[in-house]
């Protein structure tokens, strides 16, 4: 399992790719097991009221969230810039760069049994 996080504005979003061979998500809407890869990632973006407030990029702004959207992919590279992609658009709907976005990918620590 990675975890593949963003950092910009003061803040940071992660998101978790489960690989093969590793239990996926089983919510309502995750993709079927078939899928080696799969992402799932909080989702946001700014709204004129309501939400959560917060301050990113030195302004204080409302966030609405949408629930996590699994998506499967073939190939570990494929679903690593999908997950990349995600994270930077993000950033970008709420007013900041996505090429300022700093990603970092990290090998989640194993659960314990």
């Amino acid at each position: 399992m990675l975890l593949i996080s963003g950092t910009a504005g003061g803040t940071d979003l992660t998101g978790t790719l489960y690989e093969r061979g590793e239990r996926s998500p089983s919510f309502k809407g995750a993709p079927d097991d078939d899928a080696p890869y799969i992402w799932v990632c909080d989702a946001f973006y700014e709204v004129e009221s309501g939400g959560q407030t917060t301050e990113i990029g030195g302004r204080e702004l409302n966030v609405a969230f949408e629930s996590p959207m699994p998506h499967g992919f073939e190939t570990r590279e494929t679903a690593i810039d999908a997950a990349e992609e995600h994270i930077r658009t993000q950033f970008a709907r709420v007013g900041l760069d996505p090429g300022e976005v700093e990603i970092t990918v990290a090998q989640a620590e194993p659960e314990a049994q």
